[in-house]
């Protein structure tokens, strides 16, 4: 199971309906996705799924449900873990309380290919804890100078708690790829020269008024119209999110018929 979280410097750069439609993207093509929604105070990924659950992870916190039994099914049979927003308990949730509740991340691992973390705005210790337990971690940025700049904050931080760290990011809303290359040379720029640390770049979604009104209809862009340049684009980095996933596996499997041949 690889875990991806994927996270911003700021707010409103577009990255729950990222997140979501990469979620989609990825079981359309036959992966099997959980998406765990990990803004613990202002969770809103149930919103733009179109999604409702009786039970959620305040339920999995207190001990009432695993994250399997928690898990509902949306779009293309992506399981999603919806959060609580506005909880008063899952906002002053302690960074012990919550790594307590992720040791429980295991239990998904055998029907899991990739769990994705929709991680709250900010560097603060809970969203670095989502962070640190990652695979990769996706930085969703936008072209404007403010963003690129929150996100460069983000993986300063994360590198500070894990060196080893593998970080990409997406430039979002977009006017095209000239502009999101502008963008990341900024980030790639500043993390090698002061980070001495390599960031890659994943792909750009381009502005997309269409997509965005039919997110604002709780669906998912991806599916609804598959047409539309920005499901292209998030189609192409679930692509390579795959290819990542597939290759993976494969080692596995060949490491396992090594060792037993051994």
């Amino acid at each position: 199971m690889r875990i991806i979280s994927i996270a911003s410097g700021k707010g409103g750069v577009g990255k729950t309906t990222f997140a979501a439609n990469l979620g989609v993207a990825l079981a359309s093509k036959g992966l099997r996705v959980v998406l765990f929604d990990a803004d613990l105070g202002l969770a809103n990924l149930d919103v733009a799924l179109g999604l409702n659950s009786e039970r959620n992870i305040q339920h999995v916190v207190g001990g009432f449900a695993t994250m399997s039994e928690a898990a509902v099914e949306g779009p293309c049979g992506v399981r999603v873990l919806t959060g609580g927003s506005g909880i008063a308990s899952m906002i002053r949730l302690s960074r012990r309380r919550l790594e307590s509740v992720l040791d429980q991340v295991a239990e998904l691992e055998s029907g899991t290919d990739v769990l994705i973390f929709d991680v709250s705005s900010g560097v603060d210790a809970r969203v670095m804890t989502f962070l640190k337990l990652a695979d990769e971690v996706m930085l969703v940025t936008n072209p404007e100078p403010s963003s690129v700049v929150d996100a460069y904050t983000t993986a300063k931080v994360l590198f500070r708690h894990r060196r080893d760290a593998e970080v990409s990011v997406v430039v979002n809303r977009v006017a095209d790829e000239k502009q999101a290359h502008a963008a990341f040379q900024t980030i790639k720029s500043a993390a090698r020269k002061f980070l001495h640390k390599p960031i890659s770049y994943l792909g750009s979604v381009r502005e997309d008024i269409s997509a965005a009104r039919i997110a604002h209809a709780r669906k998912p862009f991806v599916t609804t119209s598959p047409n539309l340049p920005a499901s292209r684009d998030v189609m192409k980095i679930a692509s390579k999110v795959a290819s990542t996933i597939t290759d993976a596996s494969e080692q596995a499997a060949d490491a396992r018929e090594l060792s037993l041949a051994a």
